[in-house]
């Protein structure tokens, strides 16, 4: 497996749980204890992350149940995961997930997947999968989890950026309140230059999905900029 990938696969699969219940009734689950998460996974990186080169890292939330919670790679649901990355996988192919859906129409205005995984790689502030009552649940969703997991976020961000050897001039948020807590962290630790915040992809296809050409262009507009 490329060094880039290894080195990937070994800090989410071995990410600490939480040593205690969370607050609120949510759990938490590391999708990558999965045999079967882990070995789409390792597919999915033997084909995308072959090169050691500093990437811009984007990132969004948390894992969501229907996407990188299912499929192990972030952003990226199991329809898009067979048709438009070419893994094959035994995952139930439903509808598609909102996030993943847009993520993938930039993607492919930015050249496709195999482009766009040379120069960024997608992410979360927070690497597992947070549910409540069998729904997403986002970290900062409660002033309590926000307050709980705010160790786990400062090391998710201090070992993405240091052992995946990160681009430091800049990352990107996925999301304006996520960009919020990415700010508030990296102001902490100095990891990054500039924090470029966008629009969720969920929130734009949810809400702003009348203006799709739009926001796709606005997403490459800021994403082609940083291409070094």
């Amino acid at each position: 497996m490329p060094d880039f990938a290894a080195r990937l696969l070994k800090l989410l699969s071995t990410f600490p749980l939480p040593a205690a219940p969370l607050p609120g009734g949510v759990e938490v689950r590391n999708s990558y204890h999965d045999p079967a998460v882990r070995d789409i996974f390792k597919e999915f990186a033997q084909k995308f992350y072959t090169q050691d080169a500093p990437r811009v890292g984007i990132f969004g939330i948390n894992p969501g149940r229907f996407g990188g919670g299912r499929t192990g790679v972030a952003f990226t649901d199991p329809v898009a995961l067979s048709t438009l990355c070419g893994i094959s996988h035994a995952l139930p192919k439903q509808r598609r997930e909102l996030s993943s859906e847009f993520v993938y129409q930039f993607i492919a205005a930015l050249g496709g997947p195999a482009e766009f995984y040379r120069h960024f790689f997608l992410s979360s502030v927070y690497p597992l999968e947070l549910t409540r009552e069998g729904k997403n649940y986002n970290y900062y969703d409660a002033p309590a989890l926000i307050k709980e997991l705010w160790p786990a976020m400062r090391l998710s961000l201090t070992e993405q950026a240091q052992q995946l050897h990160l681009r430091r001039d800049v990352a990107v948020s996925l999301g304006r309140r996520n960009g919020e807590f990415l700010r508030k962290i990296n102001d902490e630790l100095g990891l990054f230059d500039r924090i470029e915040i966008l629009d969720h992809p969920r929130f734009l296809m949810q809400y702003r999905r009348k203006g799709l050409a739009e926001n796709v262009a606005r997403y490459v507009d800021v994403l082609g900029g940083l291409l070094e």
